[in-house]
């Protein structure tokens, strides 16, 4: 099967229930979207999915034929970081940074579909889960891209 990763079509000889994830890691190399649950309640393995985002560990890849399917390594263009990347630099939103892939991927989602979101529009999109409890930096590093009216 085809799918098309970061802009780049790939072909995949694998089963065509196994989970996107395990496609992109073990398959393509893409080491970006992380194994957290296996039952798509952390958020680890987040993936854009034309532009929503999706947890790869129980999505079929058979089911990403066809759609454009954005990682972590995705955002970044001509060597230059995605602004929702460099906020969670300049805010310092990671610690351990298992689950940071999947956060700023649903960030990005979100800021397309809300550029000025607020706190409960954040709270309400942002259901990636965080060990380390870093929610407080995540927040304020979405406000901080919204605050420059950079598009996502």
């Amino acid at each position: 099967m085809k799918i098309t990763v970061n802009e780049k079509a790939r072909e995949l000889d694998v089963e065509p229930d196994m989970p996107l994830l395990w496609a992109l890691r073990d398959e393509l190399d893409i080491k970006g979207p992380k194994y957290g649950c296996g039952i798509a309640q952390c958020g680890a393995c987040t993936v854009l999915l034309n532009g929503e985002p999706v947890r790869s560990c129980a999505y079929p890849v058979s089911s990403a034929v066809g759609q454009q399917v954005v990682t972590l390594e995705g955002l970044e263009k001509k060597g230059k970081l995605h602004p929702v990347q460099q906020a969670w630099i300049d805010h310092e939103v990671p610690q351990c940074g298992y689950c940071q892939g999947g956060q700023i991927l649903a960030a990005v989602a979100l800021l397309k579909k809300k550029p000025k979101p607020s706190d409960q529009d954040i709270d309400a999109a942002m259901t990636n889960i965080c060990r380390c409890g870093t929610y407080a930096r995540i927040r304020s590093a979405i406000h901080a891209v919204a605050a420059k009216g950079v598009k996502a």
